[in-house]
């Protein structure tokens, strides 16, 4: 059976064949470690793909000071990027802003700093899954606010916010916005340093295309100085101090990066390069309005979020009423469809939708789903449903 692959929001599949192979040749004919050798060719391939791979992320992201690439930090993905910055900032009697849209990334490290003496502030959405810029403004207004970090796509709706809005109103007031880009990096266009970001947290294997395990910050530089490292140790720098280094990146980058991840970064970014964001953005937005209009047919399906493409990504989580979301999940696997049911590590957003505590059916496709593979589900599902019924 030929499986269509529908949990993009998870990660994409397939990569672009270039990372693979990046991977590959990284491995089995360079491996130097980032600086702990001298410069030999294969140290210095080793040191020009990883400032490479700073330098495109900085300029697709938007960097700080036109995109210098010191101010792009690696670490092993979006989830680990979120604490070196809330663990690293937040300090007790401070207090924190969120969305309830956040992913559990964003709200476990805040509940476990809540323990420590940091306060917290989950701020309510609409039923589409928007936090409207008065709800945000009324919370800044309240009193001491230190930090405020927002989900910019939900990973279970796939409602976009309004970045430029929420992010005007921070600094009007003067509070750091750290940004969640774990769904649109490499899918919408980002610029750190133009909304005036404390800091932008992505990951790689998402919408940048790149393999598992690699991730990163982009730093407004000032910000990242008040920030305490999570990890301290080598750098293959600055050896004789023996404390962690304050310049980026080496601040944020103890031990041995992940170095065939970057690579494989690299060359999915070469890719993006060739093919184009816009035109990655506007063929994932044509698959799923094409996904969305046949959805919206299927009777008694309760679709949550937007009911158009406009103002989100193709991210779409619906239920039956009556149907357990991870028995039909089971049922559309079998018949070769892989989707994603239950809470999708977001239960404040399932509470804030009203699908909380059964969770949903997320399917996500993504720039290598095909319009057929897509007329496919839809039959598929519309089926599945009756024959649940039936039982």
């Amino acid at each position: 059976m030929v499986s269509v692959y529908l949990n993009n929001a998870a990660t994409t599949w397939p990569k672009p064949p270039c990372v693979g192979e990046s991977l590959s040749t990284f491995l089995s004919r360079g491996g130097a470690n980032l600086g702990r050798g001298t410069s030999s060719s294969r140290d210095m391939g080793t040191l020009n793909s990883v400032l490479d791979c700073r330098t495109r992320l900085a300029q697709l992201l938007g960097g700080y000071e036109d995109g210098d690439p010191r101010y792009v930090t690696f670490c092993s993905n979006v989830t680990e990027g979120l604490n070196i910055v809330l663990r690293g900032f937040l300090r007790p009697g401070m207090k924190a802003l969120a969305s309830c849209m956040e992913h559990n990334s964003v709200i476990r490290p805040l509940r476990t700093l809540e323990r420590l003496g940091v306060k917290t502030e989950f701020l309510p959405c609409s039923p589409e899954g928007e936090l409207g810029p008065e709800t945000l403004s009324k919370a800044l207004s309240k009193g001491r606010c230190d930090l405020v970090v927002l989900a910019h796509a939900s990973n279970v709706c796939g409602t976009v916010q309004d970045v430029e809005v929420l992010a005007s109103i921070c600094r009007d007031a003067g509070v750091p916005l750290v940004l969640d880009t774990a769904q649109t990096a490499g899918t919408l266009s980002l610029d750190a340093a133009a909304l005036g970001l404390a800091a932008l947290c992505f990951t790689g294997h998402k919408g940048l295309m790149g393999p598992q395990g690699i991730g990163g910050v982009v730093w407004n530089p000032e910000f990242a100085l008040k920030v305490d490292p999570l990890v301290t140790g080598g750098t293959g720098s600055y050896s004789h101090v023996e404390f962690q280094p304050e310049e980026l990146p080496d601040r944020f980058e103890a031990g041995t990066p992940n170095l065939p991840g970057i690579v494989g970064l690299l060359a999915a970014l070469d890719w993006m390069d060739e093919v184009t964001l816009e035109a990655v953005a506007e063929r994932e937005r044509a698959i799923g309005a094409f996904l969305l209009d046949g959805l919206l047919k299927i009777e008694g399906l309760q679709l949550q979020g937007r009911r158009t493409m406009e103002g989100r990504v193709p991210v779409f989580s619906f239920n039956f009423e009556g149907i357990d979301n991870g028995i039909l999940a089971d049922v559309l696997s079998r018949k070769g469809f892989e989707t994603r049911p239950g809470l999708h590590c977001a239960p404040l957003a399932h509470k804030a939708l009203g699908s909380f505590p059964q969770g949903s059916l997320r399917v996500s496709p993504g720039y290598f789903t095909k319009d057929p593979e897509i007329t496919s589900f839809l039959t598929a599902l519309t089926e599945s449903v009756r024959e649940l019924r039936r039982e």
